[in-house]
């Protein structure tokens, strides 16, 4: 069952499902695709969760409108809603209810985040989310930073509370997918997960752990909106063993 917040829809006419895709546009089989580095599961823990929370980190902005974002968005919810699950959603750049979203973090079982890459990161929306949201959770999210002063043994970012919960990662970016792979190219090879290891980070100090994240790459010269889409639905499937 889908529950939408009003207003949460972007339309977007300018991308479809039925746009014309490149053939040069060609990724990996997700079979193919390394495993993160940051510690995730390879799939979901099945003992229950059948509630997930979307966050749509799309945002017009400069030359991006937002809607490969708010496409992949859509996708994923109504692929997750048709396979079962409970779904919520919310569109951060539309605006939110600090509280609300503390609920539903506390609701779900796994979050997805679907945000463009914008200077080798996440938007200052979805990073200005985390810090409202988050330290609004101080006492349901999270404890405390993990340690005592009275016992120096305690590890830092141990504090979390949501240790029965996942998280997930959908990033599209202007970077060809040679950018993260190759060794000779921009980020030497050390993968998105790399990249995001901040973000990753920001989750797990809540005690979530991740689930493998999915990357739509080039999407600015070289879109391949129908492709990706069909590669997000295929990686949520195997992800989720729906």
């Amino acid at each position: 069952m889908l529950i939408r917040d009003a207003g949460a829809k972007v339309i977007c006419p300018s991308l479809s499902y039925s746009q014309t895709t490149s053939p040069l546009f060609l990724l990996p089989s997700i079979n193919d695709w390394p495993q993160p580095n940051h510690k995730a599961g390879p799939s979901i823990q099945r003992s229950g969760m059948k509630k997930v929370l979307f966050l749509n980190g799309g945002k017009q902005f400069a030359h991006s409108d937002g809607c490969y974002n708010a496409t992949l968005h859509e996708a994923g919810v109504a692929f997750m809603d048709r396979a079962g699950y409970d779904v919520k959603e919310t569109f951060i750049d539309g605006g939110y209810d600090v509280a609300e979203e503390v609920q539903k973090f506390l609701w779900a079982d796994v979050i997805v985040w679907q945000m463009p890459g914008w200077w080798m990161g996440a938007p200052w929306t979805v990073k200005k989310y985390i810090d409202e949201v988050f330290t609004e959770g101080h006492g349901s999210l999270y404890a405390n930073d993990g340690r005592t002063r009275s016992d120096a043994s305690q590890k830092y970012g141990s504090g979390g509370l949501l240790h029965d919960k996942q998280y997930m990662i959908s990033a599209t970016w202007n970077a060809p997918q040679q950018a993260f792979d190759d060794a000779s190219d921009f980020f030497e090879a050390k993968g998105v997960d790399a990249v995001y290891f901040p973000f990753h980070k920001a989750n797990q100090f809540l005690g979530m752990t991740g689930l493998p994240t999915f990357l739509a790459v080039d999407v600015m010269k070289m879109p391949s909106i129908v492709g990706d889409v069909k590669r997000y639905e295929a990686h949520l499937a195997k992800v989720f063993g729906v």
